[in-house]
């Protein structure tokens, strides 16, 4: 009897660590789709042309933006 006991409890150990494991796995592959998603719309919008982008509503290609401060410009145009 003390045998099946002590069974008992471990089997109930692997299933928390086992539901612990399951856990992260779905949460990994949940982001790596989500990403995977991502990269995907991105790549599509890139290869439309300028009037396509227009007729779904798109009114620029998305393209990372860079914004430079006045004094900024100012100072690199002095060290040049």
């Amino acid at each position: 009897m003390a045998h099946t006991e002590a069974h008992a409890g471990t089997s109930a150990s692997k299933h928390r660590l086992l539901g612990a494991v399951s856990k992260s796995a779905a949460t990994a592959v949940a982001a790596f789709t989500a990403w995977r998603r991502a990269v995907a719309g991105r790549r599509a919008l890139a290869d439309l042309t300028p009037d396509q982008l227009k007729d779904i509503g798109c009114l620029e290609p998305p393209a990372p933006k860079f914004a430079v401060n006045v004094g900024l410009m100012t100072d690199l145009m002095s060290m040049r």
